[in-house]
C-alpha cells in the first residue's frame, strides 16, 4: 500500500552514489589507507581495461598496501554511462601522446572486440591514454575521500566523547 507518508526509494545515478558513498564510509582503516584505496579503483577504473578492472585495482591496493574493498568500490567511477567517453578520451590522448596517426573509430561501435580487431596500436595508444587520463581524477579521488573519511572519522569520534 502506497501512501504519500511512505517515503519514496531513491533509484538511478543518483542513489548509486549515494550507496557507494555510504560503503566508502564504512570502510575500516586509517583515512589515507582508504583514500589511496579509492584513488587506486578509480584510476583503473579510467583505463580501458573492462573486464579486468577490479582485479587490477585489487593487485594494485596490494602492492600499494592500500584499502582492497576502496579499491574495488572505486572502479565503479567507470559506469556505462561514462565508458565510451573514458575509452574515447583515452585513444584520443594516447595517440596523440604516442605521436600515431589516429584511426577513426566512429566505424567501430565501441564493443571491445571491434577495437582489438583494429590493432595492437589502437589498444597502445588506449592504454596509454587511460593512464594519463587516470591520474587527476585518481588524485582528485584521493583527496575527496581523504576528507570524507576525517571528516566521518571526527564525527565518530565526537559521538563516543559525548
Amino acid at each position: 500500500m502506497n501512501n504519500d507518508l511512505t517515503p519514496k526509494k531513491k533509484t538511478g545515478m543518483k542513489a548509486r552514489w549515494a550507496g557507494l558513498l555510504a560503503r566508502v564510509k564504512k570502510l575500516n582503516g586509517n583515512p589515507r589507507y582508504v583514500a589511496m584505496g579509492m584513488a587506486i579503483g578509480v584510476f583503473v577504473g579510467v583505463t580501458p581495461t573492462i573486464p579486468f578492472h577490479t582485479a587490477i585495482a585489487l593487485a594494485l591496493a596490494f602492492v600499494f598496501r592500500a584499502s582492497k574493498p576502496a579499491a574495488a568500490i572505486g572502479v565503479w567511477f567507470s559506469n556505462p554511462v561514462t565508458i565510451p567517453f573514458f575509452y574515447y578520451g583515452s585513444y584520443k590522448t594516447g595517440a596523440i601522446f604516442m605521436g600515431d596517426s589516429l584511426v577513426p573509430l566512429d566505424s567501430a561501435r565501441g564493443s571491445m572486440g571491434e577495437i582489438l580487431a583494429m590493432g595492437g596500436d589502437v589498444l597502445a595508444a588506449m592504454l596509454a591514454g587511460g593512464v594519463i587520463l587516470g591520474i587527476l581524477p585518481g588524485v582528485a579521488a584521493y583527496f575527496i575521500t581523504l576528507k570524507i573519511m576525517r571528516s566521518v572519522r571526527s564525527a565518530a569520534k565526537s559521538r563516543n566523547s559525548a
